[in-house]
């Protein structure tokens, strides 16, 4: 299925019923009175989560949606029938904007939450609220108000723990794959990633995280080059990040120490919030090198960019350090964790 994380939707709410004119018509019982029912209320549309759902491609070809409008009332004091509720499915992680003033009108995250989006118009009423004793006839009524009208803007966000990023071929798929089950494309040609995937680390019996992977960054990725930074979002509710960079196949540590400078600078035009966020350096395809040069590498990018936060060698292609690299994250993950989220997990 394509992958779509940005789509614009109208939405309609049903307006409200009319309401009735009408007067008892029985045999001996004159002058009856007012018997005008009341309209239906006209139907509400919702956003709702689907946790089946990982995209937003359903909204490519239908973008128009309309709940159903209230019956008008009827004699007898007869009610018409409210409109149904619309309930339109989401993918978890989705924002929702008010195109047209730019508002978030809610976010998404967790199984079952519902956001009403445009209410119903209220019904209108008949004749018989409008009897008074110096108005026995009345043939009043109103009519049902206006279902609420809105361009919606719908950004999906993907929910992951952890965030992989870096340059082109640093090896970020060959990660996932060696550390979860997703099995993201592998190749040795730049950009094979073309979209964000999502893998499950299994640390233990009771434990697990959520890794994000993202299309590879380069220069000038801020300005549009390459697949620009448009899934640098993704990024936006992960607590870590981890930047992979090629240390095998790079002629020097001057060299690694600049792709790692590329990526930096790009967080930091993208957003500076991402480019504060706790990360971690990846060392990958360690396989390539013999351990001294390895060890005289990773000294000197630590002492070049006095680098203060964790940093690990791994190979994505023998699996050599992932194991160790999973568990460092776990740990911290779970020290992050907040108290009511240690309670949510312990009753799980």
């Amino acid at each position: 299925m394509k992958f779509v994380d940005e789509v614009t939707i109208r939405v309609i709410a049903g307006n409200g019923g009319e309401g009735c004119c009408s007067f008892r018509r029985e045999k001996h019982v004159p002058r009856g009175g007012p018997d005008g029912g009341d309209g239906g209320d006209g139907g509400s549309v919702y956003l709702a989560v689907n946790e089946g759902l990982n995209t937003l491609a359903d909204f490519r070809h239908v973008r128009r949606f309309e709940a159903a409008t209230g019956e008008a009332g009827k004699g007898q004091d007869r009610f018409g029938k409210d409109g149904l509720d619309l309930e339109i499915r989401v993918p978890t992680g989705t924002l929702v904007y008010d195109e047209d003033t730019g508002e978030l009108m809610g976010d998404l995250v967790s199984a079952g939450q519902r956001l009403l989006v445009a209410k119903g118009g209220r019904h209108g009423l008949g004749n018989t609220h409008f009897k008074s004793s110096t108005n026995r006839a009345p043939r009043r009524t109103t009519k049902g108000e206006r279902g609420e009208k809105r361009n919606l803007r719908l950004e999906m966000q993907l929910l992951a723990d952890v965030g992989l990023l870096g340059m082109p071929n640093a090896g970020k798929s060959s990660l996932l794959r060696q550390i979860s089950a997703a099995r993201p494309k592998v190749a040795d040609y730049p950009f094979t990633t073309l979209y964000p995937f999502l893998g499950v680390v299994r640390t233990g019996a009771e434990q697990s995280f959520v890794v994000a992977d993202i299309p590879g960054l380069i220069e000038g990725a801020a300005d549009g080059a390459g697949l620009g930074t448009h899934f640098l979002k993704h990024l936006a509710r992960t607590r870590l990040l981890l930047q992979l960079v090629d240390v095998g196949t790079a002629t020097s540590a001057e060299d690694v120490m600049d792709q790692i400078r590329v990526v930096q600078n790009e967080l930091r035009l993208h957003d500076d919030r991402l480019q504060k966020r706790e990360r971690w350096l990846v060392l990958n395809k360690t396989d390539l090198l013999p351990p001294d040069e390895l060890h005289r590498r990773a000294k000197s990018i630590v002492r070049g960019l006095r680098w203060k936060q964790p940093l690990y060698v791994v190979s994505a292609a023998t699996g050599a350090g992932c194991r160790e690299l999973m568990l460092a994250v776990q740990q911290w993950i779970d020290r992050q964790a907040t108290p009511a989220e240690m309670r949510n997990k312990e009753a799980s």
